[in-house]
């Protein structure tokens, strides 16, 4: 029997009777289902809808069905999860189980059961950027004082501990699960009681079934509470920036595992071979988050587009919100978890990295730097030292074997202490401001680091 079939003489059409069905993939929901059928059944008891014993027969069969869980066939006459409950319910316990539906509508219920799942998700993939995260922090303590080249415009810049580049991506994770924490905030609110626009039609206790649900508070208008997806846009948008974040970190990975830079040595497990040439290595983990990355902004472009020109209250459009939802944060988490196995076992060529660090010129501004402590003002010191660049290429040589007399003819005065300013040493070091490349305060960004994660349950260990 529909939910709904009692106005209508004329039976749905078949095909669209499938087609309009939720159930294949809603039944993820299944959960929390029983869980907000719970709330609502102890809330229609204080209300006299539901006698003693016949909350206890209800909460019995609630639980029954969630140890169940999703039945391995999909049964095509099932339209929906809600309609899978009551109709399982109705089994176990005959009659009284329709009365479970007394002052709740479907609109509510769906609402609710995505919000649950949507606040579980959050929890869930915290955590594990906190693990990825983590990972990073600890191959950041094993390259220790080492350091490689930074690059603007894909072009040497200067050079910096590998630690420090390490630490970037700490920054963009750390900044992705404060984003999920505050939006956690705004999903924790329970529709419950909402009724299908208008509120229950029953004096129900809405904040006793929020309390039970964990939410922070009842929704506060019924009508936004049946068709606001506001949570699940802000949500899989929260994820896109994950993903750009893990996609530019796979980027960059490739980039320094080819033989041309040679800095990452790309772990044989999270690595596939080519099966025309015998010696290839390649780095499909990597690529895959690479492109898994795109079907999560195409997950938030397609929320957009079903809900931009709903008017109020629910339409039957936004059962297309639940897909998005349930996709994106699946890519999510399996790319979070590839990411930190990979982390855990990647290896850098410390030594070259290193020796890359000290060619190309990217001391540069380390030798303009200490003209300025001799009181050259900087734009003067800037050219003088561009002149110097030029002989130094001209020569086939780095800034430091220039003799003081090639920087004579380009008017710079060298002396011992310019030649040990241009030392790799002394240019991490002339960094030493909050956030800067020095080695003391990459250590202290380190230790930051790890104060940070250690909140989070599973990461302090990984960071110890």
């Amino acid at each position: 029997m529909k939910m709904w079939s009692g106005r209508f003489k004329q039976e749905p059409d078949a095909g669209f009777e499938q087609w309009q069905r939720s159930f294949p993939f809603d039944r993820v929901l299944l959960p929390y289902e029983v869980a907000a059928s719970k709330a609502h059944a102890s809330a229609l008891a204080k209300a006299g809808v539901l006698a003693t014993d016949e909350l206890a027969t209800t909460l019995f069969a609630l639980d029954q069905i969630g140890r169940e869980g999703v039945p391995d066939a999909d049964d095509p006459s099932i339209e929906d999860v809600h309609h899978y409950v009551e109709k399982r319910l109705v089994e176990l316990i005959g009659e009284a189980g329709l009365k479970l539906h007394t002052g709740r509508s479907r609109n509510e219920q769906i609402a609710t059961d995505l919000r649950m799942f949507v606040r579980e998700q959050f929890d869930e993939i915290t955590q594990l950027l906190a693990d990825l995260a983590s990972a990073f922090v600890k191959q950041a303590e094993d390259a220790g004082e080492r350091a490689m080249p930074a690059y603007t415009h894909l072009q040497r810049a200067e050079p910096v501990l590998i630690a420090h580049w390490l630490l970037a991506y700490v920054e963009m994770f750390l900044r992705d699960m404060d984003r999920l924490t505050d939006c956690r905030k705004r999903v924790n609110v329970c529709p419950l009681g909402s009724g299908a626009v208008a509120g229950t039609i029953l004096q129900l206790d809405r904040s006793s079934i929020a309390d039970e649900l964990e939410f922070a508070a009842p929704t506060a208008n019924s009508m936004d509470a049946t068709s606001d997806r506001d949570f699940a846009i802000e949500f899989v948008q929260a994820l896109s920036l994950v993903a750009i974040h893990l996609s530019r970190w796979a980027e960059e990975f490739i980039l320094f595992s080819t033989t041309e830079f040679g800095f990452v040595k790309l772990p044989e497990e999270y690595s596939t071979g080519s099966s025309a040439m015998p010696q290839k290595k390649n780095p499909d983990a990597l690529e895959l988050i690479r492109g898994k990355a795109g079907k999560v902004f195409a997950e938030a472009t397609a929320l957009f587009a079903s809900v931009k020109g709903l008017p109020l209250a629910y339409n039957k459009d936004l059962q297309e919100t639940q897909q998005p939802v349930f996709a994106a944060a699946q890519q999510v988490s399996s790319m979070l978890r590839v990411a930190a196995g990979f982390m855990l076992a990647v290896k850098f060529n410390f030594d070259r990295m290193q020796e890359a660090a000290s060619m190309g010129c990217m001391n540069a501004q380390a030798a303009a730097a200490h003209l300025v402590r001799q009181g050259v003002p900087f734009r003067r010191a800037h050219e003088l030292i561009g002149r110097a660049v030029r002989l130094s290429i001209d020569q086939g040589c780095e800034l430091e074997q220039l003799s003081k007399e090639d920087l004579a003819l380009c008017g710079i005065d060298a002396d011992d202490d310019f030649y040990n300013a241009l030392a790799l040493k002394q240019v991490l070091a002339i960094h030493d401001v909050p956030g800067g490349t020095d080695p003391a305060r990459v250590r202290e960004a380190v230790h930051a680091a790890k104060a940070t994660l250690s909140h989070y349950v599973g990461a302090a260990h990984a960071c110890t």
